[in-house]
């Protein structure tokens, strides 16, 4: 898998699931005012987001054909 995630899309990526994954656990422990469904959905966004953050490789990037990454790693 080449990498197709650049730096600053990495920092958005993980910054974004780190606050995806606080409001998850922020509505299942009631302290955020949301309805209880939008738990799982907040964490499964924020594993998403934090994985292909760490990694540098997006799957839909790759279908899409989109490459943030500013160094040819093919």
């Amino acid at each position: 898998m080449a990498r197709n995630v650049g730096s600053a899309d990495k920092t958005v990526r993980v910054l974004t699931g780190a606050v995806a994954g606080l409001l998850s656990l922020g509505v299942l422990g009631s302290v955020v005012a949301l309805p209880a469904i939008l738990a799982p959905v907040f964490g499964i966004a924020s594993l998403i987001l934090l994985v292909t953050g760490i990694t540098g490789f997006c799957g839909l990037y790759s279908v899409l054909g989109v490459d943030t990454c500013s160094v040819d790693t093919r």
